[in-house]
């Protein structure tokens, strides 16, 4: 999946089961679902769930809380809008599956 077909999956009411976590987060995210976005990764402890927990604090304007986990995930602290962000995180993550 590329991320033009995983951007064309947010057209679904029904969430894919066959994301990862991560990719289900970012999912929920891109829907209005913060809260379910953070449930799916809050005990995941891999540093990509890191970024996303980063991005989700970001997002919800608690920058330290964010920068947090953004250290956590070994990132910087992003100066490029939400929205890049998340398509950067999901294009990560969807290379990841590539390799």
């Amino acid at each position: 999946m590329n991320l033009q077909q995983f951007e064309q999956s947010l057209t679904s009411p029904v969430l894919p089961n066959h994301l990862s976590p991560a990719l289900q987060a970012l999912w929920l995210d891109a829907k209005g679902d913060w809260d379910g976005a953070h449930e799916k990764i809050q005990d995941d402890p891999s540093a990509q769930a890191s970024w996303i927990h980063a991005y989700l604090h970001r997002k919800e304007g608690d920058a330290g809380n964010a920068r947090y986990w953004y250290s956590r995930a070994g990132k910087k602290f992003p100066s490029v809008t939400l929205q890049e962000e998340w398509g950067a995180i999901a294009s990560t993550l969807l290379a990841e599956l590539t390799h």
